[in-house]
């Protein structure tokens, strides 16, 4: 390849990742971007990360590489438990307020984890809930985890984690939730019980997409920790929508890095990085 075509290639490549995913991918993110697709650079036989865009754009490859791209771009990080002052707001804040609002009837929350990666997050949500019907209040819940990347999907679905994932949970709950894995391709790994794991449907997702298939009476979307990696124009876009899918006093959270990232005439911050639709 021509040196003139590489920055070509290269812009028409990031352009391609933004409109598509809502990642931006800088040029001093380049090594990282590099480092990801090595496997696919291999697979099609391409000599270098220029020599794999070669292949993409100029010899037909982009419709069958392109979801696997995105597959290995997207950020995964995931924990159980993590920024865990979401859950004590849901449990101590948001269920009891739902509960005294519905009263007579018991409540069904409807939770949205919409960057659920390999399902921590959904699954944490589930056992905090369950430890609150556990605890004696009435309501039931259901929530959908939604990610871009199938891959993750699938483990999310699978629900079978490492002890070193699992160990945030605390060890009562890890006992009463988890099941360890007996077969021999399975030590030192543990399922999420059947109990939790029928109360969590996951989706394919793309947050970039004009409409999401998902209802608009959620009662809390989570949204942690991807904003970071969109521009303002694609991050407003994005909470506009979300926005929609919000019952009128339903709560957003996002990342404790993008609270100001919040910015809608519809949200008002309850809490740092809790944003609640009036």
């Amino acid at each position: 390849m021509s040196q003139a075509l590489r920055p070509a290639h290269d812009q028409r490549f990031s352009d391609l990742i933004r409109s598509r995913t809502g990642i931006q991918l800088p040029v001093h993110r380049r090594q990282m971007i590099e480092s990801r697709l090595r496997p696919r650079i291999a697979a099609v036989g391409a000599t270098g990360f220029e020599g794999y865009l070669e292949q993409l754009f100029d010899h037909g490859l982009l419709d069958d590489e392109l979801p696997l791209v995105i597959d290995l771009l997207t950020t995964n990080k995931t924990d159980f438990y993590r920024e865990s002052a979401h859950f004590d707001v849901l449990v101590d804040k948001i269920l009891p307020e739902t509960i005294r609002q519905a009263t007579p009837h018991a409540p069904r929350l409807k939770i949205w984890s919409a960057a659920s990666s390999e399902g921590a997050e959904a699954y944490t949500t589930a056992i905090v809930l369950a430890e609150a019907q556990r605890a004696g209040h009435r309501f039931s819940y259901a929530i959908l985890g939604t990610d871009i990347s199938h891959r993750m999907l699938e483990r999310a679905r699978r629900a079978i984690y490492t002890a070193e994932q699992l160990s945030p949970i605390p060890p009562e709950l890890r006992a009463r939730y988890t099941m360890a894995g007996r077969a021999p391709s399975h030590a030192g790994t543990a399922r999420i019980v059947p109990e939790l794991r029928d109360r969590v449907q996951f989706m394919h997702l793309n947050l970039m997409d004009s409409t999401y298939p998902v209802d608009r009476d959620v009662d809390v979307i989570f949204l942690r920790n991807v904003l970071i990696y969109f521009g303002p124009e694609d991050q407003a876009a994005v909470i506009a929508r979300m926005t929609g899918h919000l019952r009128s006093g339903g709560y957003l959270m996002v990342g404790h890095s993008e609270s100001m990232v919040v910015s809608h005439p519809q949200m008002k911050q309850h809490s740092p990085s809790v944003f609640r639709k009036t």
